[in-house]
């Protein structure tokens, strides 16, 4: 009796083992997973760190030097800022299609570094929320 409860330890450490494998293959290749990664190219490592940290990274305006901080999201995501970071007026702008949120914020970081003017022409304006307005979202 003792050898069979042996024999089928090693059998269920391999299918816990792969059981892992494929939570990890899988969760790693999801289109949200895809889209961060390829959004984790595109950023200096102190957007990077700073994405990390707290889910935005600040961009700076290649026509008016004003910088944007780009929350985590698909719509209503980006933030004119001032020097204290505050959040002085948010701006709606997205890419056709269904994106996941890294491609998003990916399309968001080029268009301001490349054509704020543009950009910002087709954007939507809003008033930021306050401080004790905005909510916590839960981490990825």
């Amino acid at each position: 009796m003792m050898t069979a409860v042996w024999l089928r330890a090693p059998a269920r450490a391999r299918l816990h083992a792969l059981r892992e494998l494929y939570r990890r293959f899988f969760g790693e290749n999801t289109p949200d997973a895809r889209g961060r990664r390829l959004l984790f190219e595109w950023l200096s490592p102190a957007q990077r760190a700073q994405f990390e940290e707290h889910r935005y990274f600040d961009v700076i305006g290649c026509d008016t030097g004003k910088t944007y901080r780009i929350h985590y999201g698909t719509a209503a995501n980006v933030h004119e800022i001032d020097g204290d970071g505050r959040a002085m007026m948010g701006w709606c702008f997205v890419p056709s299609g269904f994106l996941v949120p890294g491609d998003v914020m990916l399309a968001q970081k080029i268009a301001i570094e490349t054509d704020e003017k543009g950009a910002l022409s087709l954007a939507n304006r809003f008033p930021p929320a306050t401080h004790s307005e905005q909510f916590y979202r839960r981490p990825f």
